[in-house]
């Protein structure tokens, strides 16, 4: 992973448009090939970000830029769509590389674990005909929380949080697109199961081909309420 701060400023170009003006950021290259821009405030949330796969070229200034004060550009191009992330860089405070090794994952707390468990259990819930064919399933940036083989013979990945939100759409998208490289596994296709997802997930998981599964955590324990949908 490499940690930049850095005086700069960020145009997105693609499905949409986005201007980030000059101002301090940190910048974070991590090893996924992912591009994060953060600022001192939002918590955990970038201001703008690629997500992989993509790549990430240095450029060198043109006249006007140069003019302007710009001593080195990154473009960042998205493999799949296109979308590209420029960002002009003024002045560098900071630059430095850390290898992270492997990450374990996230442990579960006590309701997450549950839910895996029970859903493990009642993979009928997702589809007719569906079968589990491990629960975390290992790759090289995590477990996938279940993996599923449909009647066709494709794969179905499953993220379950207890609430859902963008960043857990995130993390399967990333599982997603290492999985559908496996010969083995392809086709993969993706459900986001959580007992509340909130309204902004429902979109990035739509718009990714992302299917959401709400969980009545009480029903499927064995006390009926009704509230298990398939979206």
């Amino acid at each position: 992973m490499r940690l930049v701060i850095a005086r700069c400023s960020v145009d997105y170009t693609g499905r949409l448009t986005a201007h980030l003006p000059l101002a301090t950021r940190l910048l974070v290259h991590k090893g996924d090939g992912s591009l994060l821009v953060h600022s001192d405030g939002g918590s955990y949330k970038p201001l703008n970000w690629m997500s992989p796969p993509c790549t990430l070229t240095v450029q060198t200034p043109d006249e006007d830029a140069a003019a302007a004060g710009v001593i080195e550009q990154w473009r960042v191009t998205h493999a799949k769509t296109g979308d590209a992330l420029l960002v002009h860089l003024y002045e560098v405070l900071h630059d430095s590389s850390h290898d992270l090794g492997i990450d374990p994952g996230l442990q579960k707390d006590g309701v997450e674990a549950d839910l895996q468990r029970l859903l493990a259990e009642q993979v009928a819930l997702v589809g007719e005909g569906v079968s589990l064919v491990r629960r975390e399933f290992p790759t090289a940036i995590g477990p996938v929380d279940l993996l599923l083989r449909d009647p066709e013979g494709g794969t179905i990945a499953i993220e379950v949080k207890r609430r859902g939100d963008i960043d857990g759409v995130e993390q399967l998208t990333r599982y997603l697109e290492l999985l559908n490289r496996d010969p083995h596994l392809a086709p993969v296709t993706g459900v986001f199961a959580a007992q509340e997802i909130k309204p902004q997930a429902r979109v990035l998981a739509a718009d990714r081909g992302i299917r959401c599964l709400t969980l009545d955590y009480e029903e499927m324990k064995g006390v009926d309420s009704g509230h298990l949908r398939l979206f």
